[in-house]
């Protein structure tokens, strides 16, 4: 196995980052300092920042309903609470597969397994992910076709959503994307002269959030046909 992937299946990170611990001289097999490329051997001791990488049996996964004014990081930020709050003790130290920013809720993962968290958030995998947004105002359909058939330009590139309306009166949408950047819905209405005044993810690839509710977490036990 190489070295790569046995940090990133024993600490969460993903191989690319775990290339950039062994590059910085982070890591060591035994006494030596590791290089890029090298293969791990069982019983090899290798240390992290020092520290011994005790090898795991199993990884975790669960999902969170998150509701809105928690943020996704692990520090809470301009006293908005973190996800965090809302785990028990024994998942606190899991990491976010993508994020939601604070408004919005809905379905969000966690796990230790780096491998996992690269091929849910990566764009060459192309992960469907399924919002419910609701507009302050009906969306006008030349609007509607600009979205979805033709994209908004953004400040970081092109961005088309599909969109199916829910219920009537054209104020509330389903959104589904294969892409994740920053806000991008939000940006991309707002583009438009629209506010979104609420948005929840209800799928992320093969997962959906079923009757989960506010505030509660499942545990995942497979992650295999990511």
């Amino acid at each position: 196995m190489r070295l790569n992937k046995f940090i990133a299946e024993q600490t969460g990170v993903s191989r690319r980052e775990a290339d950039d611990l062994i590059a910085a001289g982070k890591v060591s097999v035994g006494e030596r300092v590791a290089k890029l490329g090298e293969r791990f051997t069982d019983g090899d001791k290798v240390f992290l920042d020092g520290v011994l990488i005790v090898p795991k049996t199993a990884f975790t996964y669960i999902m969170l309903n998150k509701p809105v004014g928690y943020v996704s990081s692990r520090k809470a930020q301009d006293n908005a609470p973190t996800l965090y709050e809302l785990l028990p003790d024994e998942y606190k130290l899991l990491k976010t597969v993508g994020r939601l920013d604070k408004e919005s809720s809905g379905l969000i993962l966690l796990t230790d397994d780096g491998d996992f968290t690269l091929q849910m958030t990566h764009p060459k995998f192309e992960k469907v992910k399924v919002y419910e947004a609701t507009l302050d105002q009906p969306l006008a359909p030349l609007h509607q076709q600009m979205l979805a058939d033709f994209g908004i330009e953004l400040p970081d590139g092109l961005s088309k959503l599909g969109l199916a309306e829910i219920g009537e009166g054209r104020k509330k949408w389903q959104v589904t994307m294969h892409e994740g950047r920053n806000r991008q819905i939000r940006r991309s209405f707002g583009a438009l002269g629209y506010t979104v005044v609420a948005l929840h993810r209800t799928d992320f690839g093969k997962y959906h959030l079923s009757n989960l509710e506010s505030g509660k977490i499942r545990k995942l036990d497979f992650s295999s046909d990511v």
